[in-house]
């Protein structure tokens, strides 16, 4: 028995020698190392982790600041403001030491949203390739929050990974595109380097963004929020899901794919096309002999290389697909993508393209939805030294699987679209980092909830500013943008609805809102102008934050609407050198309304800084609606500086 105490005690005493220094190292969040931003002309916290009753010393700018760590392991020291500048080292010392090199001090913004705050430069590098050549920059810097949904119920205090990169070669590619170009314009005029904290995920919701104290007046939502920290009921969902999975994989298996399956495949050289039908690109598959498919469709396409362009390095632009696509050229594969979000762009190894006659052979999949196929106004060509190959056009297509229908399935849910999860693991790690302000682009997910987002966005905003402890946080929006068909006559719209909820938020100080009416594309939920996004962010910013208060920063932006006998007054703000209908001599997409709501269009004009409105079919108008539809084509009341009103309803005062 002595001897078992024995071996224990050496046991137990081997495992504290082996443990405890692991626990009283100094340890950093994520956001803290090499190449980051920190604010400029701010007090500024650093902090961490260490052994409880630590003495930690941090060393910056040739000052040492000093503290000890709490009893629960965490310590903070407060920096004096600095002002721009950099490159700096900093030091932080406790048992250990670690060493952050390349730190500059300017501005750091938070920019999050959904899927067109997360659209990577990588994703539309062809159409700003010369930009992003002419504009390396070392003072422009991300740090890419990754998506975190492990443990998600719970508050997070570091996320999972990820580092500060800066604006230079490969790196890039994975800045958000709208921040980019925030990030670039801000920098050109303001001179000083550029943080950005990329906090983005495509497909979510915002309640997902807004912490558990943010539902105390949304019970449905609290009820929720309330499920989730329920273990039991998370992990049945979880195995749900996995169990959902389980029945998508089965039911798309590749085995079933005759295009895989037969001898030669059909993207083998050796493979003689039989039984393919014509079918034409860009185009979705329904009203071209597929509606309602879902499955695996073949296409295939003959291209004449002139041999002068045979050797010559080549890329494939394939556009953007529903849902993912693997392309052959040749019989060898040039390049695939999971998918429907991103854009195409496929770099032709040398010796992939022949002389003469070269077969490319595309396998696309759609797993559930109606819209399989290639996406319209899209680039569909290959480039080859200074030619282009065309590749829009008439294609052949076969099915090769289709998928059945799903049989049955478990009740889940989607962890990144439940409330409270995004915020604890992609903001809430953030709080104790110095902002400048936040940029916010999301609201696709909440376009059938227009009204309940209309309290949700002024809930996330303070939200936010209770997070930073900053009830004056600069919060700039970007509004949604067109999309969709275009309707030519009076119409509801929740996408309008949604933008009038933006919009409505303009009246919560020290906030600003970039207007993108005419930068959307019809066919396209992610459309791929990003540069306007971005410099009409960073005009918002220069007005509202850095305190060029005469900057036209916005379109006209409504003030009032005025009742005077049948007419309507709108009187607004930011009309810069003065109201224009650009690209017409008359004012379109006016709408107008009695009591009983029914619109009807309005004939409108510009009257110096006013528009008045009214139409003989509404002889007591209550109503007006400016831009009010999902893609509201025609809409162009713009200023004189080029900038476009912002959509709206107004009740006739």
């Amino acid at each position: 028995m002595r001897v078992i105490v024995k071996a224990l005690c050496v046991a137990f005493c081997s495992v504290i020698i082996c443990v405890h220094p692991a626990k009283s190292d100094v340890r950093l969040p994520k956001l803290i190392g090499d190449g980051m931003v920190l604010q400029r002309d701010k007090p500024l916290k650093i902090w961490g982790w260490a052994a409880p009753g630590e003495k930690v010393t941090v060393d910056f700018i040739k000052k040492k600041y000093n503290t000890v760590a709490g009893a629960d392991g965490t310590w903070q020291i407060m920096l004096k403001p600095i002002a721009a500048g950099g490159p700096y080292n900093m030091t932080v010392t406790g048992n250990n030491k670690i060493e952050i090199a390349d730190i500059l001090l300017g501005d750091v913004w938070f920019c999050s949203g959904q899927s067109n705050m997360e659209m990577g430069m990588g994703d539309i590098a062809e159409k700003y390739e010369k930009i992003i050549a002419q504009n390396q920059n070392t003072s422009i810097r991300q740090f890419l929050v990754p998506k975190g949904l492990n443990d998600a119920t719970k508050i997070h205090d570091d996320f999972s990974n990820g580092r500060w990169a800066p604006a230079t070669g490969t790196n890039v590619n994975r800045f958000s595109a709208a921040a980019y170009f925030f990030a670039i314009n801000l920098f050109e005029r303001e001179h000083v380097p550029i943080g950005l904290i990329n906090s983005s995920f495509g497909g979510t919701p915002i309640e997902s963004w807004i912490s558990a104290d943010g539902y105390k007046t949304f019970p449905e939502i609290a009820k929720q929020v309330v499920r989730l920290s329920d273990t039991a009921y998370v992990n049945q969902m979880n195995r749900n899901n996995a169990a959902n999975n389980r029945l998508q994989a089965a039911r798309t298996d590749k085995k079933y794919d005759d295009g895989l399956n037969e001898t030669p495949k059909w993207y083998e050289t050796a493979y003689q096309p039989v039984g393919w039908k014509d079918i034409m690109v860009p185009g979705f598959w329904t009203g071209q002999g597929l509606n309602n498919f879902s499955g695996v469709v073949w296409y295939r396409k003959v291209i004449n290389v002139p041999a002068a362009d045979a050797s010559n390095a080549a890329k494939l632009y394939f556009g953007r697909i529903n849902d993912n696509d693997e392309v052959y050229i040749n019989g060898q594969l040039a390049g695939r993508t999971g998918g429907q979000y991103a854009n195409r762009m496929y770099t032709l190894k040398s010796g992939l393209l022949v002389p003469g006659k070269n077969v490319i052979v595309a396998r696309l999949s759609n797993n559930a939805s109606a819209l399989g196929g290639f996406v319209g106004d899209k680039p569909y060509y290959i480039t080859a030294g200074t030619d282009t190959i065309q590749l829009s056009g008439k294609w052949q297509y076969k099915v090769g699987q289709a998928y059945p229908a799903v049989k049955s399935s478990y009740e889940s849910y989607s962890a990144a679209n439940q409330p409270t999860l995004l915020y604890n693991t992609m903001v809430a790690p953030a709080g104790n980092y110095v902002i400048k302000g936040a940029l916010w682009y999301q609201g696709e997910s909440n376009v059938t909830r227009a009204k309940e987002y209309e309290r949700l966005l002024p809930e996330l905003i303070a939200n936010w500013r209770a997070l930073w402890h900053d009830p004056k946080l600069p919060f700039i929006i970007a509004q949604l943008p067109n999309y969709q068909e275009v309707t030519y006559l009076p119409v509801e719209s929740g996408w309008a609805e949604l933008r009038e909820a933006e919009r409505k938020a303009l009246a919560i100080p020290n906030t600003a809102m970039a207007v993108l009416i005419d930068v959307g594309e019809w066919g396209d939920i992610h459309p791929r102008d990003k540069k306007d996004v971005g410099e009409r962010l960073a005009l918002a910013a220069e007005k509202l934050v850095y305190g060029h208060t005469t900057l036209v920063a916005s379109g006209p932006t409504l003030q009032g609407a005025k009742k005077d006998g049948n007419k309507v007054v709108l009187t607004f703000t930011d009309t810069g050198s003065g109201l224009i209908a650009k690209n017409s001599n008359k004012l379109q997409h006016f709408a107008i309304a009695g009591a009983d709501k029914h619109f009807v269009w309005a004939t409108a004009q510009i009257n110096g800084n006013q528009v008045i409105v009214w139409s003989d079919e509404v002889p007591d108008p209550a109503y007006v609606r400016y831009a009010w539809a999902n893609n509201p084509d025609r809409a162009n009341l713009y200023n004189k500086e080029g900038l476009p009103a912002s959509p709206f309803e107004a009740e006739v005062k």
